[in-house]
């Protein structure tokens, strides 16, 4: 694996425009559950109930998807980023990250100290709340105090309308132009890094193919196997965050950083 970490270091160094793309295996390393693993969120709840057109039709779906977004909030409010938020962090400190793409949406990297411009949440932020009608943007504690006073399923205090995490559903349309921005980046980059994503969650999944298809070089680095790995120029199994912060300390020392 060190042969690998090098490597690895030294196509960053080289890179000009280096992509990272962030999945849950990273947050997991902070504590935050995983949807889809063992013991995630889908074994307790069926993701069946949480369609948008369920969730903007029906008030009991309402009030079963803000239960379970209330239990996800709680445990990601409190979270850290680990070492592997902070060494994408250091990356964009020394100038080597042209854009974060991430699929999560716990905020992580920002209190990590990565800049709102250079990150993409394709899935949305679990960290505001959004009129579904007026488009009013909430901070998020408010909202879950009106929940615990009694509140089971919120609404506009300016209009009347449905409020719901700012977060992407099933069913519901991904963001327009953090979408199209991360496939026009991954186009275009020289170096994509996937960190902690199985890739099996499309259209998220199919820009490290893109990436590739235009000449980039692929690294992945996941616990287990992805649907990529046959692709990929350097494949890294183990965890997330102490790898990418190996390589990161690597670079460094090659920059004269250290």
């Amino acid at each position: 694996m060190e042969d690998k970490i090098e490597t690895v270091a030294r196509w960053i160094r080289d890179a000009k425009r280096v992509v990272v793309f962030v999945g849950a295996g990273l947050s997991t390393e902070s504590g935050i559950p995983d949807f889809r693993s063992p013991g995630g969120v889908w074994d307790k709840y069926d993701p069946e109930d949480f369609y948008f057109q369920n969730f903007i039709t029906k008030e009991s779906s309402r009030e079963k998807y803000w239960q379970m977004a209330t239990e996800m909030y709680d445990s990601m409010k409190e979270a850290k980023p680990n070492k592997g938020h902070l060494a994408i962090a250091e990356l964009e400190r020394i100038g080597k990250l042209d854009c974060l793409i991430t699929q999560n949406i716990d905020g992580l990297h920002f209190k990590a100290g990565n800049s709102p411009e250079k990150v993409l949440e394709l899935h949305g932020t679990a960290m505001y709340v959004t009129c579904l009608s007026c488009h009013k943007r909430y901070e998020r504690d408010p909202v879950q105090e009106r929940i615990k006073s009694g509140e089971r399923a919120p609404r506009c205090d300016v209009c009347g309308g449905l409020l719901k995490p700012a977060t992407i559903s099933f069913g519901q349309s991904m963001p327009e132009w953090e979408t199209a921005e991360a496939y026009r980046r991954s186009e275009a980059c020289d170096l994509f890094i996937v960190i902690g994503s199985s890739l099996v969650v499309h259209p998220a999944a199919y820009m490290p193919v893109l990436a590739k298809r235009s000449g980039a070089k692929l690294v992945i680095i996941n616990r287990d196997e992805t649907s990529c790995d046959y692709m990929a120029d350097i494949i890294l199994n183990g965890s997330a965050g102490f790898i990418i912060s190996s390589i990161v300390e690597r670079l460094k020392g090659f920059m004269d950083l250290t």
